[in-house]
């Protein structure tokens, strides 16, 4: 049975590190490597994720938008979702190919990929130099699949396309291919995430909560901000206000903690900080559309 978090009794903890939730979804589609000979030609084509195409041997001739690229051994292809591209052998001679098509719910990240005006990476280049490694981890576990992939096979391969991302994040912003404007703002905007996240815990211990408010006052004068800069950039990134985004994640805890037959809804509410089960009540059938004991007869 899942529960979210719930604070122990005031007076007990000595200190606490409280790390953000982590809510990421990762979406593997059609993983391959695949050798194919001198005539090989993939015609025109678009999809609607995201395509790693990692080059292992020979030569690839790659056209993406109608500009060819030349993919040598080693090389690296990042394709955006609806981009026509086509594929051929760059010499006549055979070539083989790892692909990995993906999407992820991730809006910070998927922020940074819609950035990209990249396509090839040269292996040479800084960038494939550090996502190297990762990559041919996924070709070795790849390699070793045959029939049914097993579950520690399924784990490894998601847990090294997460470690690839986060290595391809730090490359692109430690090298500078983003502009220093578009990577300081998604920064801010992922402190303020976090921020706010952390508000939903305050609230569990808050004994008032209607005077915490929402706290992105707070959040915006801890950063050096202005409220108004601190909402442009978070919705600029997450396509949502922070109000939003707290309100949501507020939503979400309650919905947790109520699917726990264990916690009578007078807990809940003391948990969630509010002043009685009337005020958490009247805020729930604003989310839902329904009271909390509503919400949990119909999910039982």
């Amino acid at each position: 049975m899942v529960s979210a978090f719930i604070t122990p009794a005031l007076g007990q903890t000595i200190s606490e590190t409280i790390i953000p939730d982590v809510k990421t979804t990762l979406n593997l589609f059609g993983m391959h490597i695949r050798k194919v000979s001198g005539e090989w030609d993939y015609p025109i084509h678009a999809h609607p994720q995201y395509e790693f195409n990692y080059l292992l041997e020979g030569e690839q001739l790659i056209t993406v938008n109608n500009r060819r690229y030349l993919q040598k051994a080693g090389d690296l292809v990042l394709l955006r979702p609806g981009e026509f591209h086509s594929s051929q052998s760059g010499n006549q001679q055979p070539f083989i190919y790892f692909c990995i098509h993906f999407d992820i719910d991730d809006r910070i990240l998927n922020s940074l990929l819609s950035r990209l005006d990249h396509v090839l990476f040269e292996a040479s280049s800084s960038i494939t130099k550090r996502i190297g490694p990762v990559l041919g981890k996924l070709v070795e576990i790849s390699s070793k699949v045959s029939g049914d992939m097993s579950m520690l096979q399924r784990m490894r391969l998601q847990s090294a396309v997460f470690e690839l991302l986060g290595h391809l994040w730090e490359a692109f912003s430690v090298e500078g291919n983003l502009s220093s404007t578009t990577y300081e703002k998604v920064e801010l905007a992922h402190q303020i995430h976090n921020r706010l996240q952390g508000l939903v815990y305050q609230h569990f211990k808050a004994e008032t909560p209607g005077e915490r408010r929402h706290g992105i006052d707070d959040i915006a004068a801890d950063l050096g901000i202005s409220v108004s800069h601190c909402n442009r950039v978070f919705r600029q990134v997450y396509g949502i206000s922070p109000r939003i985004f707290l309100s949501e994640q507020m939503q979400h805890e309650a919905k947790v903690l109520l699917d726990d037959p264990r916690l009578s809804i007078s807990q809940i509410s003391a948990i969630l900080g509010y002043r009685d089960i009337a005020h958490f009540s009247r805020q729930f059938k604003r989310w839902c559309g329904q009271s909390p004991r509503e919400y949990r007869s119909a999910t039982v």
